[in-house]
Order: C-alpha cells, then structure tokens, then sequence
C-alpha cells in the first residue's frame, strides 16, 4: 500500500509532536503524517526514570488523542520506519507499507546503548521507552538489590527512584565520579555525595566484567572482583541516535544525521529535528543536542525553513534539568569538563557553580537553586566576564 503527500515524519517523541504542531501554527494545510515504532501516542519521555518509575503517574501524553483530529494530522502507530528512498520520496515501513512524501522530517530521537558482552538475562534492562519503565516499575516492587550501570543522568535519575521505592542500590560508574564527563568531577563529587546520603552504593572508577544468572540476573562482577547481589541490573551508559534505517538512502550520518543550521539534511526535502540531528552552529561546528528544551527552538527554525520562509534568529542558552531525589540539577549554558568551576553555595546538599573559560563565564549549574541559575542567562549569553557572576 502506497500513500502520498504532504510532510511525513517519522519518530513518535516530543520532537515529532513539536514539529506537527508548530507547522499547523504555521498555517501549512497540507498533510500531516506522524509514523512512530511505539503503539503509544506521543509522550514525554523525562518522566520515565522519575515520575512513572515511582508510579506516580501514567499521564505522560505530549497531546490527547483529540489533538491529532483536531489538527488533521494523521498517526502511524507501531509502524517502525525501517528504510527511506530519497530520489523516490518514499518511506517503507515495517508492515510494507510505503509512504510517498513531499518533505520528510526524521526526529527519531535515541537508542539505548547495550553491553554485547552481558547475557540475555531477565531483570537486565535499559529505559527509553513508557513499557520498559513500566516493565521496571513492577520489577521494583519485588526487588531488593538493583545495579545501575552508568551514573549519567539517566543512571542517577534511575539510582534515586529505586532508592525512593526502598530498593537498595549500587550506582558504578568507570569514570572518577558520576556525570564528570558532562559536568565535571567537583560537580560530580557532589553529585555523588547526594546519593550517599540517600543511601546509595557509589562505587566510582570501577567497570563490570561479568553478570551471573541462569535465566535471572543474580550477581555483577566488578573489575576489581567485587561481586554485588542483583535483583535488577539497569544499563544506562548512554544512547546512540536512531539512524540504522537510513543506511543507503544517502543521508550523510556523522554522530547523527548532519544538517544545515536550518535542520536540512544533505538529501533533498529531508530535514532533521531532535536528539538525533547534528545541526551545524553560527560558528561552523556541527553540534547535536540531546536536550529537551532544544527542540522548541529547533522547531521555530525548521518549520518555517520547510515552507520556504525566513526564520527568526536569536542567542538561545542551552538549557536541561535533572530531578534526583528532592532536589532538582540544572544547568544553562554550556559548561563542560575541563572548565574552571567556581563553587559559590554549597550547604551539605543544595549548591550553586559557575563555569569559567577564557575569563569569560560560560554556564552555570545548581542543585535546588532554580532562582539563582536562572538570573544567570543573561550573562552567559554575553559571554560577561567571570567577575559579573563571582
């Protein structure tokens, strides 16, 4: 079966959403076509290792069902899009299906990364989708033990849910302290310190080498031959973007599909919005964000580009949160590992930080301070000297 015309994206997440909704505010008539792999309708998918895991809520609906008629915008649920012919205009699906497409937009966001080494044991899992947080939910309930492989921020999200819900955890992470690839180790010690005092195992620079169990998981076997009981055993050492299905079609993929600073891709009418896009930035450098807050402003700038009007530009200051425990993380601008930190507020828990480069101050990252990292956007987005914030 064949259909045709319109825009047709492909991904079911909040970049997806965003796009079909900002193109009907942009008043585009035409067809709307939204093909997603989950039978679920769009959904937010931070709350998945928070929100759902505690089984505080199931309402994670980016929009009712009701939206979708409204705006005329017609879903593909459970229809993986598994290849795309560009000189055609055609996605194939899994079912057989194909879909002719007038301007197509890939916003097929993340995959979990796996460890081939480990066995296929029940209780070993990733999170990425609502039915794999609700599959751990319910492991949780019986648990005692979990291992959370990675203390990213999926993996500490993970550690303090499970640790909320009275399961006792062993958050290992390779690298000296958890986040210290993003954050940096200051940041990370105290990051780690939050999670020690909730009664969380941190155990930093130490790998795993074996899981054990006939059909369940049992144990982990760390490097330094330590040997943990585990009920449940999390991965989250990180996501690659979801472009196996583009392979042959002759969109370029270089860490994610590469794009202009417009969300164009090197094919002609596909474009790329979301976790999965490397867009190129004002300085020439090709940059693919994994932040939710970064999928508005693309949309602003993607939409308008597709229906060939100029879109308007302005310094946007990168932006995420992470909630672990009582106490929400969040940073602005763009720090990163090796800049020099200047801690201002530290109280045992709660803290305050600047990043510094070149003399300048380039982000700032809080933990329960959302007022202060806030104040902070303005002169980041200057560039202000360090001295403005100190």
């Amino acid at each position: 079966m064949t259909t045709s015309g319109g825009i047709v994206i492909v991904g079911g997440g909040l970049a997806a959403t965003r796009t079909a909704e900002q193109l009907r505010r942009a008043a585009y008539e035409g067809a709307i076509t939204l093909v997603s792999d989950e039978d679920h309708l769009p959904y937010d998918r931070p709350p998945l290792s928070k929100d759902v895991l505690r089984g505080e809520t199931d309402d994670v609906l980016l929009k009712p069902a009701e939206f979708y008629d409204e705006q005329a915008i017609t879903l593909r649920l459970g229809a993986a899009a598994t290849s795309l012919d560009t000189k055609a205009q055609t996605v194939t699906l899994a079912n057989g299906d194909v879909i002719a497409y007038d301007e197509l937009v890939i916003a097929t966001g993340l995959t979990p990364k796996r460890i081939p080494s480990f066995p296929d044991l029940e209780g070993v899992c990733v999170l990425r989708t609502f039915d794999e947080s609700l599959a751990l939910r319910e492991r949780a309930g019986t648990a005692r033990h979990a291992v959370v492989i990675g203390a990213g921020f999926i993996g500490c999200e993970v550690a303090a849910s499970l640790r909320t819900l009275g399961v006792d955890v062993v958050l290992v992470e390779p690298q000296p302290t958890p986040l210290a690839s993003v954050l940096g180790e200051r940041i990370g010690e105290l990051v780690a310190r939050l999670h020690r005092a909730e009664g969380v195992d941190v155990r930093c620079g130490v790998g795993v080498t074996e899981l054990r169990g006939t059909d369940h998981v049992e144990q982990v076997v760390l490097a330094d031959g330590s040997v943990l009981d585990a009920d449940i055993v999390v991965i989250g050492v990180g996501s690659r973007p979801s472009t196996d299905w583009l392979e042959g079609s002759g969109v370029t993929v270089d860490n994610g599909v590469v794009c202009d600073v417009s969300g164009r891709t090197t094919a002609p009418n596909v474009w790329a919005i979301g976790d999965v896009a490397s867009w190129r930035d004002a300085q020439g450098h090709q940059v693919r964000v994994e932040h939710w807050s970064n999928v508005a402003e693309q949309a602003r700038v993607i939409v308008p580009a597709m229906l060939g009007a100029e879109a308007s530009s302005a310094v946007v200051v990168p932006y995420f949160w992470s909630d672990q425990y009582d106490v929400k993380i969040q940073c602005l601008g763009e720090p990163e590992a090796d800049d020099v930190v200047h801690v201002v507020t530290d109280d045992g828990r709660k803290f305050l930080a600047y990043y510094e480069r070149d003399g300048a101050v380039v982000g700032v990252v809080g933990g329960g301070m959302p007022g202060k990292v806030m104040k902070a956007r303005a002169k980041i987005a200057a560039a202000a000297p360090i001295a403005d914030v100190l």
